[in-house]
């Protein structure tokens, strides 16, 4: 796939039209079997991108991302149309009024919404497994899951149909599929980037995020997103490693990675992170549960019994539980901070997932020796750092013709443009790099 800002660069030339940009990506979703497609948008995306065309003929600036072609994991808002949350619970909801606001600010940069995507119902789960429009696949592999929960945008990326596409993060959303997809996937600071318009999880999590084939894409969408230039400076950041649990259950080549990259650099355990796990799960399970609760109880039958049995849980569990989590989330979020400022380090090296992508067909992974969900487990890596609420950078390990694995690189609070310089130095010295199975070269299609 031509990366976005390549696309953006022709068409502000005038060497390809914004509308056959659109109508290309419109064909090939239409055709893809990856079931990563819940809805396409024709009317919306040729209007859009007839606007652009229009704006270059007149000579005025179309945006940084004029003409590009994306899709949204389905809880976004997209004006006129029902943000189902990837459930049959809400296919009769009421259309969204407006636009979410960070499809309201890539429209303004130029980019052309086509599509919704798949996900888990709900975003619960790691794997994209969904009741009601099936199992998204690996691009990859085609036998193999493609992650969650957003899962149906990376898979489309990942297939070369769309240069980027935007997910949502809880507890690994868009870190998880972007390791098993081979993709860059950003989730931020906790709270950065508009989630105005989007269908919620758990509050205390949630993050929006895009995922791209190329670090320039990433930043370019970054900035759009959050309002903000990328003026990192030329420095390398400072890197170390995170070791304890995140030592014990990954891939070999995320070992050697992580070893080449940071050396003799500090290597960090966080403490209590296994409490730290069990208080992120609570949270989720106790705010998911009670935004579902009335719901619940009118038409409990209508969800994913997958989805269903941990909402009702989770709306059981008592409230001083759940302060009691929070309690130790705030005092997690401090301890870590300065443990990174006293060790002196600006970006963690860590594992993204425990493994490359498992098979459809026994949606397991091995943990601690033990084989267990895929679903529930594939975030080991990444749900702790939510819980601190730090910025995450999911970058692919460039390893031609293997399946995809990715590493994570994890930053102070509002340090993204750290993880993007670390990024950037990663795929200079061949450690990071994408590898699409889906490419299509040559020409504009």
């Amino acid at each position: 796939m031509i990366g976005a800002l390549e696309q953006a660069a022709a068409v502000r030339a005038g060497r390809v039209r914004a509308v056959d940009l659109a109508q290309a990506a419109l064909d090939r979703l239409a055709a893809d079997d990856h079931v990563a497609v819940t809805r396409l948008l024709p009317t919306r995306a040729l209007d859009e991108a007839a606007r652009v065309d229009a704006l270059v003929a007149q000579g005025r600036e179309p945006g940084p991302l004029a003409g590009v072609p994306y899709g949204v994991k389905d809880l976004f808002d997209v004006a006129g149309e029902v943000t189902t949350a990837g459930s049959a619970v809400r296919a009769t909801a009421a259309p969204a009024q407006a636009d979410a606001e960070g499809v309201r600010r890539l429209a303004k940069a130029g980019a052309v919404l086509v599509a919704t995507l798949n996900m888990d119902e709900f975003a619960y789960g790691f794997a994209t497994i969904n009741a009601r429009h099936g199992t998204t696949r690996n691009p990859h592999d085609p036998t193999r899951l493609a992650g969650g929960s957003s899962g149906g945008s990376a898979a489309m990326v990942a297939a070369g149909h769309l240069a980027f596409a935007l997910g949502s993060d809880t507890n690994g959303s868009i870190r998880v599929p972007a390791s098993l997809c081979g993709l860059f996937g950003l989730k931020p600071t906790h709270a950065d980037l508009p989630r105005e318009g989007t269908f919620p999880f758990a509050h205390s999590f949630d993050d929006i995020g895009p995922f791209t084939g190329n670090l320039a894409d990433m930043r370019a969408v970054w900035q759009v997103l959050s309002g903000r230039a990328d003026d990192a400076a030329p420095a390398l950041p400072r890197l170390g490693a995170l070791g304890g649990r995140f030592a014990e259950n990954r891939d070999p080549a995320q070992a050697a990675a992580i070893a080449a990259v940071v050396g003799d650099g500090p290597c960090l355990t966080l403490p209590d992170l296994a409490r730290y796990r069990s208080a992120a799960f609570l949270i989720t399970a106790y705010e998911g549960g009670n935004l579902h609760r009335a719901e619940l109880a009118r038409g409990a039958m209508a969800y994913d019994p997958a989805v269903r049995d941990r909402l009702i849980a989770g709306s059981l569990l008592p409230t001083s539980l759940y302060q009691a989590a929070q309690s130790l989330r705030q005092e997690a979020r401090a301890h870590v901070d300065a443990m990174m400022e006293q060790a002196g380090v600006d970006v963690l090296l860590a594992p993204a997932t425990p493994c490359v992508a498992p098979p459809i067909a026994d949606p397991r992974i091995m943990i601690d020796g033990a084989m267990v969900p895929a679903r529930a487990d594939l975030g080991i890596h990444t749900q702790p750092i939510t819980f601190l609420g730090l910025p995450s950078l999911c970058v692919p390990l460039h390893r031609p013709g293997q399946l995809p694995l990715g590493l994570q690189l994890i930053g102070r609070r509002f340090g993204e443009t750290a993880l993007f310089a670390c990024a950037q130095m990663l795929e200079e010295r061949g450690v990071a790099g994408a590898t699409l199975p889906g490419e299509i070269s040559g020409e504009w299609q």
